[in-house]
């Protein structure tokens, strides 16, 4: 079941995908990681699909990735008498503390720490944006806006706030159940929604300690205010470019998606590019021309994995979302043209032992053709940094640690396989070389190189480079 293509596949579960046969047949189809949405699932319902992931994961020999998304705070507007009232392109209305339900002239806002953060001038988006709005007076229980793009707003639609900094952390109560329900599980990835600042993050990873690893959701124009030491924090980056959309102009998306994956790709941090990309697959068995080239250009930049939301999740066609992304990817990476761009996108490494044996890895390896870059790995690091070379070969991921493995599964080329350490230097040849046989990535006689460090099993001491023949050492 290893994968013939780099980029990699990660799928959201929910009513379309919740039972084991379903998830076999995404596996099967190309899913390398499946996604949790805590939005819309219960305790139980996530720990049924986690315990279905792992057996999957046991049934197939390959190490599966889980990903939970924290839904993050939710803004939205109170009741209305009738259920929703149609507002008028400059109508003055009224967002308050007043828990009596609205009319054509106001609402209830239930949230007092984001009346008080109000200023005239912010823009409020209601239900995605379909009805905007300006703020012109505020006062800690009450804001005065007027209607700037009309349109109907009913019970409980979602708040934007594109200009307001919003003064809560990006962890609600919700979320902290959420996120001690998961670590129970022994989930590999935590994304964090809705994140404005570092603290964000530092937040998660006090909690988390290491027992999974965290990815930032990139959707507010603060984060993007902030964007270094965001990256800087977390272990993984997300365009989550649904939120992003919303809260900044549509037209600023794709350079944006852009500047983000670079620059993780600088830093050596995985990114995944999420939200619409197959989208009319929700309800038809093919996507659009456009859709297409959208999936494409994420693989043709770089993207470590490309995400499906609704289309697995909801839609009538999950396996056909996953196997059509799967399509697109390997020709992608087939097109003569992917390396060019691929290799154009290189930055200089970091100035560390660990950083120039990932760029000699990768030299040796395209000079000589070899057939895989074989990391012994404990912690993922080393793994990590070839990866963010990207190298022409596949990378073979070994690790003692199937947690390792299991994040690995997010992360560009990477293969990852559970073994025991390496013993001493022949023993790190020999088995590279069997490895590389086993998973077909290599055939007898022919080059890999190996990266590690000795002495071996001490995470972040990668400094060595080894040219092997499988079949015998070199």
């Amino acid at each position: 079941m290893r994968r013939l293509r780099r980029v990699k596949i990660l799928a959201t579960l929910g009513p379309a995908s919740k039972d084991s046969a379903t998830l076999g047949r995404l596996f099967e189809a190309g899913a390398d990681v499946f996604r949790i949405n805590m939005s819309h699932a219960s305790h139980d319902a996530m720990r049924e699909r986690i315990r279905m992931i792992r057996a999957l994961s046991n049934h197939y020999g390959r190490e599966i990735g889980i990903l939970v998304d924290l839904q993050g705070p939710k803004l939205r507007v109170g009741e209305f008498q009738d259920g929703g009232v149609e507002l008028l392109p400059g109508q003055s209305f009224v967002l308050d503390d007043d828990k009596t339900p609205g009319d054509s002239s106001r609402v209830n806002l239930p949230h007092p720490e984001i009346l008080r953060a109000l200023a005239p001038g912010h823009t409020v988006l209601i239900d995605d944006g379909k009805v905007r709005l300006h703020i012109t007076q505020a006062s800690p229980k009450r804001a005065v806006a007027v209607v700037d793009v009309a349109g109907r707003v009913s019970n409980r639609k979602g708040v934007s706030l594109p200009d307001t900094e919003i003064p809560v952390s990006a962890m609600t109560e919700k979320d902290r159940s959420d996120l001690d329900a998961a670590l129970e599980e022994g989930v590999d990835w935590i994304a964090v929604s809705f994140v404005q600042r570092a603290d964000d993050i530092a937040d998660v990873k006090k909690i988390v300690r290491g027992r999974a690893m965290v990815l930032a959701k990139i959707e507010k124009p603060q984060a993007i205010a902030r964007l270094e030491e965001i990256m800087e924090i977390s272990d993984a980056l997300m365009v989550a470019r649904g939120d992003l959309g919303v809260e900044m102009p549509l037209e600023k998306v794709p350079g944006l998606q852009k500047r983000i994956t670079r620059m993780a790709r600088r830093l050596g941090k995985p990114v995944v590019v999420a939200t619409q990309m197959l989208e009319s697959m929700i309800t038809t068995p093919v996507p659009t021309r456009a859709e297409v080239s959208d999936v494409a250009t994420a693989v043709f930049e770089g993207a470590d994995a490309v995400m499906l939301s609704a289309e697995s999740a909801a839609g009538q066609y999950p396996i056909e979302a996953v196997a059509t992304m799967n399509r697109i990817a390997e020709e992608v990476e087939r097109d003569s043209i992917y390396r060019t761009v691929i290799n154009a996108q290189r930055s200089a490494p970091e100035q560390t032992g660990a950083d120039a044996i990932a760029v000699a890895a990768r030299d040796v390896a395209e000079t000589l053709d070899v057939k895989a870059v074989c990391a012994w790995t404990s912690s993922g690091s080393t793994a990590l940094r070839i990866a963010r070379e990207r190298p022409g070969p596949p990378i073979l991921a070994l690790t003692p640690k199937r947690e390792t493995a299991r994040r690995l599964a997010l992360v560009w080329g990477v293969h990852a396989v559970v073994t025991k350490d390496a013993d001493d230097v022949d023993d790190m040849s020999k088995r590279a070389c069997k490895f590389a046989n086993r998973e077909g990535m290599s055939k007898e006689g022919e080059r890999i190189v190996i990266v590690a460090g000795v002495p071996f099993g001490t995470p972040g001491a990668t400094n060595m480079v080894r040219i092997a023949f499988t079949g015998n050492e070199s």
